[in-house]
């Protein structure tokens, strides 16, 4: 009897090295998950950030669906670089304007949420659109008309709200979105498609001046794009953009899904 209550306590007794070897595994784990989080966070606080396409304001080159890392260094840093907008950057370092044609990530001016649009007019430009073409300085950009632009959707989703005439079926049964597209080139020789969708209000504006420290930007879908041809209106029009709220330049895509599945072709390409 005695035997066996010495085997169970045998059993029962761990090596005191065997406890410690567990405790300094488990302060090892735990110190790597904390300098994984600084990694991480270092990362996207000053390298790159990733953003997901919420609307088609800026088709044809941008989709819903699309998932881009966009570069922070270029623009300079400032407490909207970190995460929460950690208030530990006095107002911006290492800062540079954008240049026109660039795709900027920034904070809207009123409702702070993230938007994504192009560069169009710099500090001190005076831009106006007339009949869907952008003048800079009083001289009308390249605009050039190309093939229209057809985008695969289903008969109950159809186009979105107003854009029913935009609506076509193909000859195999399935539907599109048929944008006419045209080719603008900027001074700067920087060159992009962008769609019309039909006559919209912003199709012809007054001309802005803008503003020290401002940026003009606007959407390549421009029929269809809250920017800044319209006074700024939290959670939807731009206005003129603080340089200050620009965030980071849109740099590759990583992944693309849409109605059609995975969009394979736009995996890894640049914007």
């Amino acid at each position: 009897m005695n035997e066996n209550i010495r085997e169970i306590e045998t059993e029962k007794v761990r090596p005191a090295s065997e406890g410690k070897k567990d405790k300094k595994e488990e302060g090892s784990f735990f110190w790597f998950c904390v300098k994984l989080v600084i990694i991480v966070l270092l990362f996207r606080s000053f390298a790159f950030t990733s953003f997901n396409i919420p609307s088609e304001s800026m088709m044809p080159r941008l989709l819903v669906g699309d998932y881009l890392f966009a570069s922070k260094w270029n623009y300079g840093y400032s407490s909207r670089s970190l995460p929460f907008n950690v208030p530990l950057i006095p107002g911006r370092i290492l800062g540079s304007t954008p240049e026109r044609g660039d795709i900027v990530i920034f904070e809207h001016p009123i409702s702070g949420e993230d938007y994504i649009k192009r560069v169009v007019g710099l500090p001190g430009d005076s831009i106006q659109v007339i009949q869907s073409v952008v003048h800079i300085n009083g001289e009308a950009v390249g605009y050039d008309r190309v093939e229209d632009f057809a985008l695969p959707t289903t008969a109950e989703k159809g186009c979105g709200t107003g854009r029913s005439h935009l609506t076509r079926q193909n000859d195999d049964g399935s539907f599109s979105c048929v944008y006419r597209q045209y080719r603008e080139t900027l001074p700067n020789g920087v060159t992009y498609n962008v769609l019309d969708g039909g006559l919209t209000a912003g199709d012809n504006t007054d001309v802005f001046e803008v503003p020290e420290d401002s940026l003009f930007v606007m959407g390549d879908n421009r029929d269809f794009s809250a920017d800044s041809r319209f006074e700024a209106e939290a959670h939807l029009a731009v206005g003129f953009l603080p340089e200050e709220n620009v965030i980071a330049k849109a740099s590759f895509m990583y992944f693309s899904y849409g109605v059609d599945g995975v969009r394979w072709s736009r995996i890894f390409s640049g914007i």
